[in-house]
């Protein structure tokens, strides 16, 4: 139950109309910026408050028990705070926001209405559209194992216990062009095509230092140059020169495992387990169903 000033809940009662909502969001990096619904700004916490920063959000919906707060904050990227190309870098994946109901006569009146992160975040002619995650939204997360033909973990994590530094399985390039999610580069003549499909990048260099890629397509292109296409577009446009760490790329298959990587001890799925067209086969003629091993 939320705890309501007397002298607010008094305003509340008495139909007053001084109220708005005011929104904080607290990125990874340390970064705080406030946003208001009013028409001027406002003052709290050590934060001001930004009016008329093109931010707008539908009503909270909650409920009791484990289900999750949810909601939509919709804008036009007008704040000088918001600049596309930090959504487009992950800036805001996973900032924590919070909402108050505030009396703008008297700030310190206020109450807060939600809290939660920010989720995924999608754009359109120029404006943005948030999904807010409350704080019940990890409680939808999976745990525990995935009975999947293919390994249901990271190459180079705990489990899977490979170490990703070895000799020859990454390599560092250097951007010698770049369109969207495609990049042309140098210093990775040595790896066979297709060696890093599937794998990570991690800029090391450049507007995009620190960040990381998931690659889609690994091609051999001509006098040594090697064509990278990325999963989705870097959030800040590459330029030439732009160096990254780039590691071998795993499918998650126990063949792969096993020839590619020699750590099929490790492999974490479950290859030999019946498909669902065998579960679903029905007995004809010629077909054998002794729970015995099938061949091909």
């Amino acid at each position: 139950m939320r705890a309501i000033d007397p002298e607010l809940q008094a305003r509340l009662d008495g139909g007053a109309t001084r109220l708005c909502r005011c929104w904080l969001v607290s990125r990874r990096d340390g970064s705080e910026m406030g946003f208001t619904d009013h028409d001027e700004d406002l003052a709290f916490g050590g934060v001001i408050y930004r009016a008329s920063s093109g931010m707008d959000a539908t009503a909270l919906q909650s409920a009791t028990g484990l289900s999750v707060d949810n909601a939509q904050a919709v804008g036009a990227l007008t704040s000088a705070a918001i600049r596309e190309e930090d959504i487009r870098a992950g800036a805001y994946d996973g900032a924590e926001v919070r909402q108050w109901l505030v009396d703008w006569e008297r700030p310190e009146l206020r109450v807060l209405m939600f809290r939660g992160t920010l989720g995924e975040i999608r754009r359109s002619d120029g404006a943005f559209e948030v999904e807010l995650r409350g704080l019940a939204e990890p409680l939808n997360a999976p745990v525990g194992r995935s009975i999947l033909r293919t390994c249901d973990r990271a190459l180079g994590d705990g489990r899977c216990g490979f170490d990703t530094g070895r000799p020859g399985f990454s390599g560092e390039g250097v951007v010698v062009s770049a369109a969207g999610a495609s990049l042309s580069a140098s210093g990775l003549g040595g790896f066979a095509a297709g060696w890093f499909e599937h794998g990570t990048l991690l800029w090391l260099t450049g507007a995009n230092a620190g960040e990381k890629a998931a690659v889609k397509a690994d091609l051999a292109g001509a006098a040594g140059l090697r064509g990278l296409s990325l999963w989705q577009e870097p959030g800040r446009r590459a330029a030439v020169g732009d160096r990254f760490r780039v590691v071998a790329g795993c499918d998650k298959r126990a063949e792969t495992c096993r020839a590619k990587f020699d750590n099929l001890i490790n492999f974490r799925g479950f290859p030999h387990i019946p498909g669902d067209d065998w579960v679903t086969a029905y007995p004809k003629e010629g077909a054998t169903h002794d729970g015995g091993s099938q061949q091909g």
